[in-house]
């Protein structure tokens, strides 16, 4: 489905599995015979359609699975929990230490609110205003990695995410072969490219892709301008490992300055889809990368070299 193009939600994916939300933010409904987990709580801007597609398969949530601390996955939480006050929240270790720190408390008003306006100047009305703070993940239930969640029928078996943000979590359903796994794949535009999301470390976020990649699924759950189904998915994967590897080799390669390397890379992507975020976000996104792929110089990059296929660096 390309930007814009209408698409129905909730969306059936497999016995127990929806996706909900809209294209730019996608949030998965697991419902097994005991109990239902909505798996990314997405921003306060689509709270209240999340809400009403819920109330139209009427499931009320027994747990809210934050994936990741980012603003685009936390800001929806308060306002899934005004409504279902009942549900748990379930988050990985660090992500509440994550958003308790004063940078991230000033920039989640700005991030959430340049979000809401560009849904809605996508005819996606938001249903409440933007938050102000961010929510808290204090005395929420940790999952770690190996934790299984028994909904009933269904597992939601939880994997440490690394590379791409502190307190990272996936959810794999084994019993439909399905991996919910946020924003491991980077930021995609589907059938134009991957902006890589190396944030934290380069090799853990490739050592993440090829873990998740050896589970084979059959439906992927992407954040954004998902989910993935059947053959597509080794696509996916082989693409998002090529082209994280192929960055890093062009910024270990460029000898310019930081900054004028992240001006670069910044004015590549930022366009279509990814303007749902701030300039600001997507520059320090870009300087990020930069940081990462030139701290991994001279780490045992095996990962990299497969990815490559061998190639000589900046062969085509």
């Amino acid at each position: 489905m390309n930007e814009g193009q209408p698409e129905t939600f909730p969306r059936l994916l497999a016995k127990g599995l929806w996706v909900v939300g809209n294209y730019y933010c996608n949030l998965y409904l697991v419902q097994g015979e005991q109990a239902a987990a909505l798996v990314e709580v997405g921003i306060s801007a689509v709270v209240d359609d999340v809400i009403r597609q819920l109330e139209s398969l009427r499931v009320a949530p027994t747990f809210l699975v934050v994936t990741h601390p980012h603003t685009d996955h936390v800001t929806g939480l308060d306002g899934l929990r005004e409504r279902y006050p009942q549900a748990l929240t379930v988050a990985a270790e660090g992500a509440a230490e994550f958003l308790a720190h004063r940078k991230a408390g000033q920039a989640i008003g700005p991030e959430d609110s340049h979000m809401a306006e560009f849904l809605a100047s996508k005819g996606i009305k938001p249903g409440r205003p933007p938050v102000e703070e961010p929510p808290s993940l204090n005395n929420c239930l940790i999952a770690h990695d190996g934790d299984e969640m028994d909904l009933g029928g269904l597992t939601l078996r939880f994997i440490s995410a690394t590379g791409h943000a502190p307190g990272k979590i996936v959810a794999h359903i084994p019993e439909i072969d399905a991996l919910i796994l946020s924003d491991s794949l980077g930021f995609r535009f589907p059938g134009r490219g991957v902006f890589p999301l190396f944030l934290t470390n380069y090799a853990d976020y490739m050592g993440t892709l090829d873990r998740l990649k050896s589970l084979r699924p059959k439906i992927v759950g992407v954040a954004h301008q998902g989910p993935l189904m059947g053959p597509e998915i080794e696509g996916a994967f082989e693409e998002s490992e090529r082209e994280a590897a192929e960055l890093r080799e062009r910024i270990i390669r460029d000898p310019g300055d930081p900054e004028e390397v992240t001006a670069d890379l910044f004015n590549q992507y930022y366009k279509d889809e990814f303007t749902i975020y701030t300039r600001d976000n997507i520059m320090n996104c870009a300087r990020l990368l930069v940081k990462r792929a030139r701290e991994s110089v001279g780490d045992d990059s095996k990962v990299a070299r497969k990815a490559l296929g061998n190639r000589s660096p900046g062969q085509a």
